[in-house]
């Protein structure tokens, strides 16, 4: 936490926030671990399994039925997801996340979108 805490131009002795404080840092970790494996470049011959994953997954909540050829499909619950983003807002890795779904993965962008407590994200 030190040396992030340099890196991110805080300086030496500067105390990490509250939030990232209660913040679990193997979730921390996971989260730095996915979004570094779902930027890898595509291989000319196959393309990455883990951004195909990210940009392919549904709602578990979604009323229509779960049928994908892609392989990497999965389903989770938005809700929960977005409840979560809303929470972590001020972490970098949560807001990177965030911006990933957005822009890659259609029925987030349409799940955030129609969402009416929208501020809580923004």
């Amino acid at each position: 936490a030190g040396l992030w805490t340099v890196f991110t131009l805080g300086g030496v002795g500067s105390k990490p926030t509250p939030q990232l404080e209660q913040c679990s840092p193997l979730a921390n970790q996971s989260l730095l671990l996915l979004l570094v494996l779902a930027n890898l470049t595509d291989a000319p011959d196959t393309p990455n399994p883990y951004r195909q994953a990210i940009t392919s997954f549904k709602n578990t909540q979604d009323s229509t039925a779960f049928s994908s050829s892609n392989p990497h499909a999965f389903q989770i619950n938005f809700n929960s997801l977005y409840t979560a983003l809303c929470e972590q807002q001020k972490s970098d890795q949560a807001t990177l996340l965030l911006y990933m779904l957005l822009h890659q993965n259609s029925n987030v962008r349409t799940y955030v979108l129609a969402r009416t407590d929208i501020e809580n994200l923004v």
